[in-house]
């Protein structure tokens, strides 16, 4: 497959057109499990590098870590700090993040995406507080609703919510179970200067809050569902691999006649045609419809020149394990 001093010179050049000038831009520098090495993804904030570490040690792999981070500073001279995450160590502070290069006050703290100020806390948790993949569903969503009710379920940082809020929705509710995810978002609200209103940020669990609405009586013109991996608390379960029909039936009372559903499964050894099948079972009874699929951008997923490996489960239909889908809806009562 090649060393890393052949594959990320070439991934680096083949996301030139996807660094700024100003360094305000993020984007994925490296994926490697499609570009030949699956123990190593990186991804560029600003001028923060972010080492994932899949490898299957605990303790990680430093000197790839390290090497990396030389390649990439010789491509990439403005880099000032880099953050080493340890997937699987058994340590929070491996996890969420080793400085290898700078200190946390040279961190990264905001970028710019499609005009849009995004919030960051790199070292909040193992990820990195804005996922990248979902770049392509944020520039759907900062498009097309306008005017609308947004409900984005699942929220995290509430970047579903910022796109849609820049694009001028009326309305929306971020809810997350937890609520300093949530005050990030709460950050990129004053970051574009809104100002921040206690009705659009609601820290709770999934189950309750779901439960809450619909007893409100409340309809919304699109539901943005993004669960995590799996998760269980004392109101419900939440598995991606063998619940996600569950949780989008969950909120299908909330969206309005014509409204969105929009369906994200990232679970990478989730099979596209599992997820597609599941969206097919939704709309058998003839009151839903696919509007599309929304792929991950080309950083995701290579390009033909340093695309070399598979990914784990086969996407297809979609494009990457990021799987997303955007659903319209019809309601026998044709509630707006």
């Amino acid at each position: 497959m090649g060393s890393l001093s052949s594959l990320l010179p070439a991934a680096i050049d083949a996301r030139a057109a996807l660094i700024d000038a100003d360094h305000h831009a993020a984007c994925r520098l490296f994926n490697g499990f499609v570009e030949g090495l699956p123990a190593l993804a990186i991804d560029l904030y600003g001028t923060t590098l972010v080492l994932h570490d899949h490898s299957d040690a605990k303790t990680g792999d430093e000197a790839l870590a390290k090497e990396a981070l030389q390649l990439a500073k010789e491509k990439l001279p403005f880099i000032q700090s880099a953050l080493w995450k340890v997937r699987n160590s058994e340590n929070t502070e491996s996890r969420n993040g080793v400085m290898l290069l700078g200190d946390e006050k040279q961190l990264c703290r905001r970028v710019m995406e499609d005009g849009v100020w995004y919030a960051l806390a790199l070292r909040r948790n193992r990820d990195a507080s804005l996922y990248l993949d979902t770049r392509g569903l944020r520039a759907w969503a900062k498009a097309t609703l306008t005017g609308k009710r947004v409900l984005n379920t699942f929220a995290y940082t509430a970047s579903l919510g910022v796109a849609a809020k820049a694009g001028g929705a009326s309305e929306i509710v971020n809810t997350d179970l937890n609520n300093a995810f949530l005050t990030i978002g709460r950050d990129s609200w004053s970051m574009n200067k809104w100002p921040v209103k206690r009705p659009e940020f609601r820290s709770g669990d999934f189950f309750d809050v779901i439960g809450q609405l619909k007893r409100e009586r409340r309809l919304f013109d699109c539901v943005f569902v993004d669960p995590p991996l799996f998760s269980v608390t004392e109101q419900g379960r939440v598995d991606l691999v063998a619940d996600m029909e569950r949780l989008l039936n969950k909120v299908r009372p909330l969206i309005a006649h014509e409204g969105y559903l929009v369906a994200v499964n990232n679970a990478v050894f989730v099979p596209g045609s599992d997820f597609q099948a599941v969206l097919d079972r939704l709309c058998g009874d003839g009151f839903m419809t696919l509007d599309r699929r929304v792929d991950a951008p080309m950083d995701f997923v290579g390009t033909d020149a340093t695309r070399v490996g598979k990914a784990p489960a086969d996407p297809a239909p979609f494009n990457h394990s990021t799987k997303m889908a955007v659903l319209r809806v019809n309601r026998k009562d044709t509630k707006r």
